[in-house]
């Protein structure tokens, strides 16, 4: 099935430092209708693998849930920066480790519907420990786990972050036989 969209105007309401949200007004089928969305500069989620066994993930509180949240490292993309350099940033930022061997595995839209963000996602080996400069806003503690204690995790609903557990598939998808 196919639609032709047609946008008469987009405008921004509002602006901060992470997204956009605007309103575009569209017309199909000779019917016009809003359409208010987020406009993303994307975001990037990162799998550090510790070792043969272990990856790294960050457990955190996360506001709009009101409760802690374990997930791979990642952020959104900055003004004037990229998804590579942002990924490198943020697993040095939220784990305190670097990485020489980053190295793109696939991306997704997180929400369709509300967003038109791309997440990218990385894989980071050969990481090396320094000390992790947390922001403000964030107070994260460090886990430590295997691809079956992370399944159990989002088996149970432990693990909610849809980011996680979408990169994770590829992860899966592409470094194991298990699918």
């Amino acid at each position: 099935m196919q639609y032709e969209f047609k946008t008469i105007s987009s405008k921004e309401i509002y602006s901060n430092p992470y997204w956009n949200y605007c309103l575009d007004r569209y017309s199909i089928n000779d019917q016009e209708f809003d359409y208010h969305y987020v406009n993303s500069r994307g975001s990037v989620i990162i799998i550090p693998k510790l070792n043969e066994t272990t990856f790294v993930m960050v457990e955190q509180y996360r506001y709009l849930n009101k409760k802690s949240s374990i997930e791979f490292p990642g952020g959104g993309v900055k003004p004037n920066s990229n998804y590579e350099t942002t990924a490198k940033t943020e697993l040095e930022e939220e784990t305190g480790y670097t990485s020489s061997a980053f190295s793109f595995i696939g991306e997704f839209n997180p929400c369709n519907g509300i967003t038109n963000e791309i997440c990218q996602v990385y894989l980071a080996t050969d990481l090396k420990k320094i000390e992790a400069r947390n922001e403000e806003t964030e107070k994260i503690q460090l886990l430590y786990l295997t691809l079956k204690e992370i399944n159990q995790l989002i088996k149970s609903n432990k693990i909610w972050d849809s980011m996680s557990i979408s990169s994770l598939y590829f992860y899966v998808s592409k470094f194991t036989d298990i699918l």
